[in-house]
Formats: C-alpha cells, sequence, structure tokens
C-alpha cells in the first residue's frame, strides 16, 4: 500500500527575474513524497511547482489539493485516479515523478538512459532575463563565453526600440551560423502592431519567437502563424487544453511552426507525449522547456526530455537561478545539460 507526504519550498531568486507579466523575487513547489508503507526507507520524490502568474492550476486553496491527493495516494496513482489529476498539471507531473522515481529505487532516476549513466548531455539554449540594456549585454556576454551557441532572448519589457538594438549588437558580432537567437515576448505584442514588430525582428536572422500576443486569440495568431516573416512557437496558447480533441483543435486551427511544451504546466509527461504526437502528425516541429522547477522537477523533465532525442536546444537551464536550490548533480558545461558525479 502506498503512503505520501508532502513539504512546502519557497525559492528565492538570486536575483529579481523579470517577465512581461512583472518580476519574480520569489516562487513557491510543493515536494510530494510517496513510498510503501512495509518500507518507509525508499521514497520517490516529485515536485509541484507553481508560477503563480501562469500555472492553470493555482489559486488559495492548491496546497489543500495537494494534501487531498497525498491522504487519497491509493487512488491518485491509479489510471483513473491520475486522470482525474489532468486539469492539476503541477500536481499530475509530480505523481508521475515521484511514482517513477520510487519504482527506480528513490535515487532520482526517473527515466534510466545514457543521460542518467553520466555518459551523454542535452543541449539548452542560455536564457537572458529582461531588464535594461546594461544588464542584458552583461547576460549575453556571459552566457556567450560560457560556450552556449544558442540565446533566448525575454523581450516586451523594456523599450521595443533598445531591444532591437541589443539584437542588432548580438548580429554584429556573431552570424547566426554561430549564434542561434530566440526570443520570447510572453504575449507583450498587441494583434495591431503584432506583424510591424515581428517584420522588424526578422531582419536579425532569429530562429524563432514564442507567444509573441497573448493567448486565447487563436484567429488573430493564426493569421501571424500564416503571415509571419519568421517562425512563430505556441506557448502559454497551450495552457488549458486537456484533451486530446482541444489539443488536436488548437493545432488544426493556429498551424505554428513550433510548440514549446512545459510539462508541468500541460499534464505532465502524459500530456506532452500527447502534444509531441499531434504535433508530428501535422510536421509541426517542438523543444521541451521547464518552468522554474526546482532541481528536483528540472532533474526529472531533463531526463524524461532526453528519452525524446529531440537534437535541437531545450531550455532546461533554470537551475541556478536559485539561492536556495536543492542539492542536484546536473550542471552546464559549453551550452549544455549534464549530470556529473
Amino acid at each position: 500500500m502506498l503512503q505520501a507526504s508532502f513539504q512546502k519550498l519557497t525559492l528565492n531568486f538570486k536575483q529579481p527575474s523579470g517577465t512581461s507579466r512583472g518580476v519574480l523575487t520569489q516562487k513557491d513547489s510543493w515536494l510530494i513524497s510517496i513510498w510503501e508503507s512495509k518500507n518507509d526507507t525508499i521514497k520517490g520524490i516529485g515536485e509541484a511547482s507553481i508560477i503563480k502568474t501562469l500555472s492553470p492550476d493555482w489559486n488559495e486553496n492548491f496546497e489543500v489539493k495537494v494534501a487531498e491527493v497525498c491522504e487519497n495516494i491509493s487512488h491518485f496513482t491509479t489510471p483513473t485516479g491520475l486522470d482525474e489529476l489532468r486539469v492539476y498539471p503541477t500536481i499530475h507531473l509530480a505523481i508521475e515523478t515521484a511514482l517513477l522515481d520510487l519504482k527506480h529505487g528513490g535515487k532520482g532516476i526517473i527515466y534510466p538512459s545514457d543521460f542518467t549513466k553520466k555518459q551523454a548531455s542535452i543541449p539548452i539554449n542560455g536564457l537572458i532575463w529582461m531588464g535594461n540594456k546594461a544588464f542584458m549585454q552583461q547576460q549575453i556576454n556571459a552566457k556567450i563565453k560560457a560556450g552556449f551557441n544558442c540565446i533566448k532572448l525575454k523581450i516586451g519589457a523594456i523599450d521595443f526600440e533598445t531591444e532591437l538594438q541589443i539584437l542588432k549588437g548580438i548580429r554584429s558580432e556573431y552570424s547566426q551560423d554561430v549564434i542561434e537567437l530566440r526570443v520570447d515576448a510572453n504575449g507583450a505584442f498587441s494583434p495591431n502592431n503584432a506583424l510591424e514588430k515581428l517584420e522588424k525582428l526578422s531582419q536579425f536572422k532569429l530562429h524563432s519567437i514564442e507567444q509573441p500576443i497573448k493567448a486565447g486569440q487563436e484567429y488573430a495568431m493564426e493569421k501571424l502563424c500564416r503571415k509571419t516573416p519568421l517562425p512563430i512557437a505556441l506557448d502559454e496558447e497551450l495552457i488549458g487544453k486537456y484533451s486530446l480533441a482541444d489539443k488536436t483543435e488548437l493545432l488544426n486551427k493556429i498551424t505554428p511552426q513550433y510548440i514549446i511544451l512545459k510539462p508541468s504546466l500541460i499534464g505532465g509527461f502524459k500530456g506532452t507525449d500527447e502534444w509531441i504526437t499531434i504535433a508530428k502528425s501535422k510536421g509541426i516541429d517542438w523543444w521541451i522547456t521547464s518552468a522554474l522547477e526546482s532541481n528536483i522537477g528540472l532533474n526529472a523533465i531533463a531526463q524524461y526530455t532526453f528519452t525524446k532525442q529531440n537534437r535541437m536546444p531545450q531550455g532546461l537551464g533554470t537551475g541556478g537561478l536559485f539561492t536556495n536550490n536543492i542539492t542536484s548533480n546536473l550542471v552546464v558545461e559549453n551550452g549544455k545539460l549534464i549530470l556529473r558525479n
């Protein structure tokens, strides 16, 4: 018989991290432990990571739901019970992770592979947080010096012309063959000015732009994806689509060039698998991104990502953002995520 408990973890950012939705200084996670009642020395641990401005299952009673799941863990670990958690994607991912960890001996091995054997790595992008021009330029220089050849800049919070100048500065030194540039607008543009801004951005040979306009404007997004001079990746647009029918309808309607998959926001590993299957059937490419999890969640998502054998740089480099992160063997070297002894 299974038993479970949880512990809340508040992570503190090393420095305030800016997005178009505001500045983050802290974020909360709930760590769920699962074990067999006959042996409480071996436990599987999963993370339910919440971004209050983004996670679809967040409300003031979230911890009450976590407690309910832990108290009735034997139900919520059945196929039927786990399916009930589709609308609680962060908890769904935590349960999936904890069960797989328990299955493999409670040693943080979620998906055994060459990655967990420390024989392979995952290419990742270097993330540049919003801030003033000097701050963003400082981050860019540090990422390039650290060996990243794919850089993702969050845009939309400062003056657009300043952001264009930053991109121009990068391209004046590094061609698209040397540095791949991605930008993430987090829905900062309006349908009225988005195409004009995309045309200005396209001169810098960008790989893609994530979520140029806010989610939920499907007609406007479809029109943008049809006319865009640079590839568009859907991100927040995927949140809240839980059934296969809803996922298929969205991709049929918008037909983006890429989709961004955040397991803790879209139904865990099972939900991510569904998105990948549908996207592949439509010739839509994808990559996987963590969503400010602690090293518990990042470890699980990284292991899952490696099994998908997607050669594009993934968005998995958030482990160094916090002052009080959980100790981990995950490290970033030369733009790649690896496990060290």
